[in-house]
């Protein structure tokens, strides 16, 4: 069958990338792309550090308008999608204008997990995962200010460096022993602790909110039964991923829906990307990488397989966060109880490498990414470095 128009639902990086990919590869056929905010499809990371941190914050488009235009990819924003028509391959939106489609992708991403206890202070109560939260937020970070982040995840500790650069007295509540323990070594997590305790940040952990009243200020009680007061209270415990129009469609979802290696739903005309999916692994757990770099690939892949060309190889997964002047890169393999470090963590430069039975599977920099390329193709490459050479600053790292 000639696929003459392919449909993208959806905002967000894996969207926006689907519909470059296209191109890319000499689809010339029609492309819509549909999004429920009014803004061209723009990058997430920033949301949570420049968007709240500039003077002049913009929010920072994935593809120019000029893109968009000289790629003839129709762009319907501010608009909510009905139904996908799964059946029917016609996508209807909700005020039922309709459109045909041979080919959809779906790239919904997902919403903050609710906190109901918290949901319910309203005004003084934030999320983050769009441009329209990161200007809310921002209006209650101002000097002096006491904000309780509950979460420290990647966004959580992000949000707590760039709500104590804003002057604020920040205070973050970790239901687990550490910070980033989903994603992170264990040696990142004693820095980022040390870190943010030095910039003045209270982390409380092994602790959670049990009460919350509200009154001038919230009076917060833990379950420790520990009681302290905050003007604002911002969580990040996860996500509910997006996939609502996609059960109703009739495919299967769990928190999320379902794909193969292909991105490729249990309808084979149907594909997802982003945050929104989740992979069946041949083992037939389930996996989602909520990650930039993620949506990327994802949006390439579920192009060749709309395409019916060679999938892309797989490479190391990446991610980054930025907290106060640290950038940290993690690629490879995190998990590990063996791990090396290059460099001095207290002089905020360092690498650290994770090998197993003397292969590198996973590093993390700490402001060197000019070296991720190079362990990328070295973890790719299952390369066995020599240690003394691996942990000795003199000898350059492409050299080994």
């Amino acid at each position: 069958m000639h696929i003459k128009t392919i449909a993208i639902v959806g905002g967000g990086q894996a969207a926006a990338m689907a519909a470059a990919a296209l191109r890319q590869q000499g689809f010339d056929g029609e492309i819509h792309l549909f999004s429920d905010e009014p803004h061209l499809p723009y990058e997430r990371p920033p949301l949570s550090k420049a968007m709240l941190l500039d003077d002049t914050p913009q929010l920072q488009p994935v593809l120019s308008a000029d893109w968009w235009r000289d790629n003839h990819v129709q762009l319907h924003l501010g608009v909510a999608v009905r139904t996908l028509g799964r059946q029917t391959q016609v996508l209807v939106l909700a005020d039922g204008q309709s459109y045909p489609w041979d080919r959809l992708l779906i790239a919904t991403g997902a919403a903050a997990r609710p906190f109901p206890l918290l949901d319910t202070l309203g005004e003084r109560c934030f999320t983050l995962r769009h441009a329209g939260d990161a200007a809310r937020l921002r209006q209650a970070l101002s000097p002096g200010q006491s904000i309780v982040i509950v979460g420290a995840g990647t966004i959580g500790l992000e949000l707590a460096a760039s709500a104590t650069q804003r002057g604020c007295k920040v205070t973050v509540i970790e239901l687990a022993a550490t910070v980033m323990g989903r994603n992170a070594p264990p040696p990142i997590q004693r820095y980022l602790t040390a870190r943010h305790q030095q910039a003045g940040v209270h982390l409380i952990l092994n602790n959670a909110i049990e009460q919350v009243s509200e009154g001038e200020r919230l009076t917060l009680t833990l379950q420790s039964g520990e009681q302290f007061q905050a003007d604002s209270v911002i969580y990040g415990i996860g996500i509910v991923a997006n996939d609502g129009l996609a059960r109703e469609a009739g495919l299967d979802v769990a928190n999320g829906i379902i794909i193969d290696a292909s991105c490729t739903t249990v309808a084979p005309n149907i594909f997802a990307a982003g945050d929104v999916a989740v992979q069946r692994l041949p083992d037939g757990t389930l996996q989602r990488c909520e990650s930039w770099e993620n949506a990327n690939n994802q949006a390439q892949t579920a192009v060749a397989a709309m395409l019916n060309l060679p999938l892309p190889e797989k490479t190391p997964g990446w991610f980054w966060t930025d907290q106060y002047h640290d950038n940290l890169q993690f690629v490879g393999d995190m998990q590990g109880d063996s791990w090396l470090i290059r460099g001095d963590s207290d002089a905020q430069k360092a690498i650290w490498f994770n090998l197993r039975d003397g292969v590198i599977v996973g590093a993390v920099t700490l402001n060197q990414g000019r070296e991720i390329r190079l362990l990328r193709k070295w973890i790719q490459a299952k390369k066995k470095p020599p240690v003394a050479a691996l942990v000795d600053e003199t000898i350059l790292l492409k050299s080994i």
